[in-house]
């Protein structure tokens, strides 16, 4: 095992003076070891800033505080960048500030994993703000102007969408493994299970972005053989008890894993079953509700991580007023309900909806005793 270097007394003084003068209240954490298969050592230390870090060589993952929602920024040691999913319409604004804060001029892989709107909310914007490479979507539609704004966005600047798939290899080279590791099927009754699930490899080390995939698509995954093990996950559908089954969560085998979720939200996430979960399977965890913005800089071997507290806050602005804990539907009845309704289905015969939009788009008719 290597030995963590230290650095001379002076240059800590240093570093010391220049945490307790940095902005965003950076959170300290203790260095600790990796289970990289060569034993390297994952160094946990505080951010200095969030302005622009990119190094030449280096693959930096920044899971960005966008509030209830996913956006991932990694910056690819290659000098391309790669954007998986784009947040809220509500925190577009945030998002390509700090992409700009970033100084990112192209992103080369944009990824929507599913065509929810705390995933692809702010994406036409992005799409407008900066030039663009390839697009990943499912091979899946729905009526939301979410949506539809994305689609306008693209057709707009005369761009065109890769369906995203399992089996797919999107990059390869130097050591640097870009793979789909889901969907798998060509059909689901849940948007969440459309969720294109990737897996990075640098060197040793290995990152998986899951989206909204469920028990489903996380089984399917498995049955398929498909490699799941990763140092980082970002756990599925902001912590909700749908997804990180305890099957999947063995075969990712986990050092690290990340939630995206805002302080205070609506749908309780993350649930507490599944940081459980996490925690039995010793697994620290970081939250950008509690820690902020949360980046990992991998040099093939090692790893860094930052968190920075950040002025995004929680917005549940996606969710109707007249429901606002979203609403709840029944995957065999097709029934959705408000999520106080006394008729509630059984928890695995659930399916989250974020609107009313969503759930009649998916061909759910609403319940007649809580009318939602």
């Amino acid at each position: 095992m290597n030995k963590i270097t230290r650095l001379p007394f002076l240059i800590i003084i240093l570093i010391f003076i220049l945490l307790m003068a940095g902005c965003g209240n950076p959170e300290e954490h203790k260095a600790v070891i990796s289970k990289n298969a060569d034993n390297s050592q994952m160094a946990t230390m505080p951010s200095q800033d969030v302005e622009a870090i990119w190094e030449s060589g280096k693959l930096i993952v920044h899971y960005i505080d966008i509030g209830q929602g996913d956006a991932e920024l990694l910056q690819l040691p290659n000098g391309q960048n790669m954007l998986i999913d784009a947040g809220t319409n509500a925190a577009s604004a945030n998002l390509v500030a700090y992409l700009n804060r970033q100084e990112i001029k192209k992103i080369d892989y944009l990824v929507a994993t599913h065509p929810h709107e705390d995933h692809i909310g702010g994406m036409d914007n992005v799409i407008q703000g900066f030039n663009i490479g390839s697009i990943y979507m499912p091979r899946v539609t729905t009526t939301t102007k979410s949506f539809e704004d994305v689609v306008d966005s693209i057709k707009a600047k005369g761009l065109k969408i890769t369906p995203g798939k399992a089996g797919m290899t999107i990059l390869n080279e130097d050591g640097l493994e870009i793979s789909f590791l889901a969907p798998g099927g060509t059909f689901y009754e849940d948007l969440n299970n459309w969720s294109i699930v990737t897996r990075i490899q640098f060197g040793n080390t290995s990152f998986l972005f899951t989206g909204d995939a469920e028990d489903l698509s996380e089984n399917e995954m498995r049955r398929a053989g498909a490699n799941l093990q990763a140092d980082v996950l970002k756990v599925a559908h902001h912590g909700s008890y749908s997804s990180t089954s305890v099957d999947f969560l063995r075969a990712v085998a986990p050092r690290y894993a990340v939630i995206t979720v805002a302080a205070d939200n609506d749908y309780g996430h993350p649930h507490q079953i599944t940081l459980n979960k996490l925690v039995n399977f010793g697994v620290e965890v970081f939250r950008t509700d509690e820690k902020g913005t949360v980046i990992i800089s991998s040099d093939g071997n090692n790893l860094l991580i930052s968190t920075v507290a950040t002025s995004i806050k929680a917005d549940n602005s996606s969710v109707p007023s007249s429901s606002p804990g979203g609403y709840i539907g029944n995957k065999n009845s097709r029934i959705f309900h408000l999520p106080d309704c006394q008729s509630l289905p059984q928890p695995h015969n659930r399916a989250i909806i974020n609107s009313r939009e969503e759930a009649i788009s998916q061909g759910y008719s609403p319940c007649g005793n809580c009318n939602p």
